[in-house]
């Protein structure tokens, strides 16, 4: 179904999913809604049954990401899954994608600039307290209980968030599947910087290791978002 006029607008969308990567990561979005005509043959036969819905989210993430490819000068590509079911970026190309029910978003960049990428958008609303206390650490919990009552629920959805981008940002990189308590998160409201804290090692990450991020609300959504550059020769 398609979303009210102006509730998700490609500009207002695009700005501040741009704010929260660095330049030259771009940034293309698509909708579900649209449907599933411009699959590939190959991208059709990574989800055989699936349903409209399911088939609407998996084409609006390759569409934007195809148009992202534009963008960075290669040409449109299919984006197949691997065997886990993460999607298989082209070679020498980095990338994440995220959906909600209404809206899709691809970041890209060129893998010579970014070893990993990850990116999620969420509904701007509370999360629900017994999700909440699945997903947050004893310490995210603390710094919690001392914010506002009104606000409480939607930075336990921004933790949630960046808990699921640095998830996306690691997974190319270690092929591991990882619980919400692998992940602490600290945020700085007045910058709308987060970092994420390893609470273990995990595949090439150290326990203590963090990524630095960024995070914004509008348009009724909460996005983070992750770049990992390569390490330097003597990083």
């Amino acid at each position: 179904m398609m979303p009210e006029a102006g509730m998700f607008a490609p500009d207002d969308l695009l700005s501040l999913a741009q704010s929260i990567f660095p330049p030259h990561v771009v940034v293309e979005l698509a909708y579900p809604w649209e449907g599933a005509f411009d699959l590939t043959p190959s991208e059709l036969a990574c989800l055989p049954g699936a349903v409209d819905k399911r088939l609407g989210e998996f084409a609006a993430g390759r569409r934007a990401a195809r148009a992202a490819m534009l963008q960075l000068g290669h040409a449109p590509q299919p984006i197949l899954h691997k065997t886990d079911r993460s999607p298989k970026w082209p070679q020498g190309l980095a990338g994440s994608i995220s959906h909600t029910d209404e809206v899709c978003i691809a970041v890209l960049g060129h893998a010579s600039d970014y070893v990993s990428l990850g990116l999620d958008i969420e509904e701007d609303r509370d999360l629900p307290e017994d999700v909440l206390r699945e997903v947050c650490t004893p310490s995210e919990l603390a710094w919690l209980s001392v914010m506002d009552a009104d606000l409480r629920g939607r930075y336990a959805t921004l933790i949630f968030s960046a808990k699921e981008c640095a998830y996306k940002l690691q997974y190319p990189l270690s092929g591991q599947m990882l619980g919400f308590e692998t992940f602490e998160i600290t945020l700085d409201p007045q910058t709308g910087q987060f970092e994420a804290t390893f609470t273990q090692d995990v595949g090439p990450f150290q326990e203590r290791e963090h990524f630095s991020g960024r995070f914004a609300f509008g348009s009724n959504l909460v996005m983070t978002g992750l770049a990992l550059a390569p390490k330097l020769p003597n990083d």
